[in-house]
């Protein structure tokens, strides 16, 4: 009896281990203060840009390599990285995947020493016009937003990193206060917790952040209660980020040109507004749509976008309060810089501005988190999305 019980317990130690959650436990070194990163940039390929691009950076230098094609796709407006370094995911922000209304996902074996990428698999997203991707904390699902359709889906990883088809889908629904932009759902990002418990969608469309509970083994998502937090009317949030300490979550408001502050409740899943502040300098009165939002890693900053006013907005944050103060707005040397990218030891910023065709970068001074142009600015097609994995 002994025997078989033990006979029991070894095979579902087994199973356990060869469930595709074994990629999480390849995470990813963590990288030090100035080392060698490579960095992938998402690009729009209707002006002579092919896919997804690849540099090198050395941090400490603050010097970028020349970009040279990674991998063939159409729109990869999105990038995301698994935690195991490994991996890499990408939308492809199109509206007919295999003769369906659907976007895709595509997803990417990635050397860690080379930073090749081999593609794997392509699956649809359900949803049309995806513009967002993410990995949840514990490496099994990717999550996407779909802008052009206003929905959300999950889909699980496999072992070998390749996705399977959607194991979660939800179809937004309404309107809000602008007439032209505004008549129905446009999910711009979704973004998980630091708990990986819940994920959190903007919906530009709906002036919500529609709140999920999360189940990364099912790959499930279910509307909490309360299911959103709203922003003014017309605001029209677009990206999102957590705070370091979880206590604290940003927003960033596309149509208003505003951030908006809110305390998180980890345990219940719910967003508070504390403070909605602009991201342009006082007398600017010129078109402009705010677009990407990142909290630098050491949570005294936060940093957003501007298209139109063409700048870094810099802010300090109150690490009591969460509460954002204007620092600088700097200008990025191009036009629209639709995202940017952080190095993981808060040094370097890579604004990718989308309509002049430039990579810029700009070193952090991590005591003021005042940005310094480095001069230089490389040339590249549309470029629209940025992330870093160190270079092992």
């Amino acid at each position: 009896m002994k025997t078989t019980l033990r006979a029991l317990l070894v095979l579902a130690l087994v199973v356990i281990l060869l469930q595709p959650a074994a990629l999480k436990s390849q995470a990813a070194p963590k990288p030090a203060e100035g080392g060698d990163y490579f960095v992938y940039i998402g690009t729009y390929t209707n002006k002579g840009s092919e896919g997804i691009y690849l540099c090198r950076l050395d941090a400490a230098a603050g010097k970028l390599t020349e970009p040279g094609l990674a991998a063939k796709a159409p729109d990869p407006s999105f990038l995301a990285i698994h935690p195991d370094g490994r991996h890499l995911y990408a939308v492809s922000e199109i509206f007919n995947f295999e003769g369906k209304k659907s976007g895709a996902a595509n997803a990417y074996a990635l050397d860690p020493h080379t930073g090749s990428l081999t593609l794997l698999n392509k699956v649809s997203t359900v949803g049309v016009g995806p513009c967002y991707v993410t990995v949840d904390k514990s490496g099994r699902d990717v999550l996407v937003a779909n802008y052009g359709s206003g929905s959300v889906a999950a889909m699980p990883i496999k072992q070998d990193g390749s996705l399977g088809e959607a194991s979660a889908f939800i179809q937004h629904a309404g309107s809000s206060a602008n007439p032209q932009r505004q008549k129905q759902p446009h999910a711009h990002s979704i973004n998980l917790s630091p708990d990986n418990r819940f994920a959190i969608a903007a919906d530009l469309g709906l002036d919500q952040l529609l709140v999920y509970r999360f189940d990364p083994a099912k790959g499930s998502l279910t509307a909490n209660d309360p299911p959103f937090a709203r922003v003014n009317p017309g605001a029209g949030p677009r990206h999102f980020d957590f705070h370091p300490d979880g206590k604290f979550a940003y927003v960033i408001n596309e149509m208003g040109s505003t951030i908006t502050a809110f305390t998180w409740d980890a345990a219940r899943g719910v967003l508070t507004e504390i403070q909605t502040i602009s991201t342009l300098p006082d007398g600017f009165s010129g078109r402009n749509d705010t677009a990407d939002i990142h909290v630098h890693p050491t949570g005294k900053f936060v940093y957003g976008s501007n298209r139109g006013h063409d700048s870094i907005a810099v802010f300090s944050v109150d690490e009591a309060k969460g509460t954002l103060t204007p620092v600088e707005y700097v200008p990025t040397q191009g036009k629209v810089p639709r995202n940017f990218g952080i190095d993981p030891t808060g040094s370097i910023l890579i604004a990718a501005n989308q309509n002049s065709d430039n990579l810029v970068v700009f070193r952090i001074d991590t005591k003021t988190g005042k940005l310094s142009a480095t001069g230089q600015s490389l040339q590249l097609s549309r470029p629209v999305c940025v992330k870093f994995v160190p270079v092992r």
